[in-house]
């Protein structure tokens, strides 16, 4: 099959090829839409031979104060659930789905979870959060908010430590976790050791939208206008101060000094590789150790494709490295003179 995209990892167009009688048109109600991309999550899995890991699960709901309740699943990593106070790492993550697809029962983020709790040794918690366009913004935020905090008030009785937690998301997840901790910052300030963003959105202006030169063969305005289509429905149409709110385009708070340490991770044929790469900028700006890597020749969404690309199985290792990294003794940076 020929390469579409001559920037592109081969590895990548291969994958792409084998899941291509997979694609249909997406249909244009948001419940169709959404049972139709778990139908094609879970081929996708099958397809792909992706392992379902066999660990330990436990599924919670959390009352959230006007509105929806928040769902949630506690992977241990082994199939046995760990003793309270074992001491393990926690990290809070997140899915991506640009706030209108997916959620902790889609195979594809199952399987993550799983195989990563497994490989890090840690305890992962999966929050869910309500979708758009039923339900918009704050009610994301305020939910992973609540999620976040069960997370700490119970991280000791899953076997966690909550001195080891850190927190997660890939894409509208990316920006939820990113949210969430300016919500720790300015509320009980629960002490999070690392944040991992994979593919963030976190400026929903969309002035960090870098859509040229990506060679996808869609023009820089229709990408544009697809990315437009995706915050209208979780922030509402036409509403643009909420583009501006530090907790829907984290980018944009007025201050991002005392922040989490960060790992960030973009993508060379992704529109948000400039959402990703300016935060990282704004971190390290506010004296926050923070390190960003982009991935060269990788979309959107090719982190999904472990086995399949080396530079997802690279992802993914990167995530689970740091990850198990909690459990050993945080390193102290020198403060930044001048930040």
């Amino acid at each position: 099959m020929p390469r579409i995209n001559p920037l592109m990892d081969p590895f990548i167009t291969a994958a792409t090829a084998k899941l291509a009688k997979f694609n249909t048109p997406q249909p244009k109600d948001p419940v169709a839409r959404r049972l139709r991309q778990q139908e094609q999550s879970r081929l996708s899995v099958a397809e792909l031979g992706i392992p379902i890991v066999d660990v330990a699960t436990e599924d919670h709901t959390v009352a959230v104060p006007g509105h929806p309740d928040a769902r949630l699943r506690v992977y241990w990593p082994t199939s046995e659930r760990a003793d309270a106070g074992a001491g393990l790492p926690v990290f809070v993550y997140f899915f991506g789905g640009g706030w209108t697809i997916a959620g902790i029962d889609d195979i594809g983020w199952d399987a993550t979870e799983r195989r990563r709790a497994a490989a890090a040794g840690a305890i992962i918690i999966a929050g869910e959060y309500s979708l758009a366009p039923e339900n918009q913004f704050p009610t994301q935020p305020d939910q992973c908010w609540a999620i976040f905090e069960w997370a700490v008030q119970h991280a000791t009785e899953l076997g966690g430590d909550p001195a080891k937690l850190a927190i997660g998301g890939a894409s509208s997840g990316g920006n939820l976790a990113a949210a969430v901790t300016l919500m720790n910052r300015e509320r009980n300030n629960h002490p999070i050791r690392l944040q991992v963003l994979e593919a963030p959105s976190v400026d929903l202006t969309m002035k960090h939208a870098d859509t040229k030169g990506l060679k996808t063969g869609v023009p820089d305005a229709i990408l544009r206008r697809l990315g437009g289509m995706l915050i209208d429905q979780y922030l509402g149409k036409g509403n643009k101060a909420a583009r501006k709110d530090p907790l829907a385009s984290p980018l944009r708070a007025a201050s991002h000094v005392g922040l989490p340490e960060a790992l960030i991770m973009t993508a060379e044929l992704d529109p948000l590789r400039g959402d990703g790469e300016a935060y990282y900028r704004a971190l390290t700006k506010a004296g926050v150790p923070a390190t960003c890597i982009r991935y060269i020749g990788q979309t959107h969404t090719s982190g999904g494709l472990v086995g399949h690309v080396p530079a997802a199985d690279h992802i993914d290792a990167t995530v689970v490295g740091a990850i198990r990294a909690l459990a050993t003794a945080p390193v102290t940076y020198p403060v930044l003179a001048d930040v």
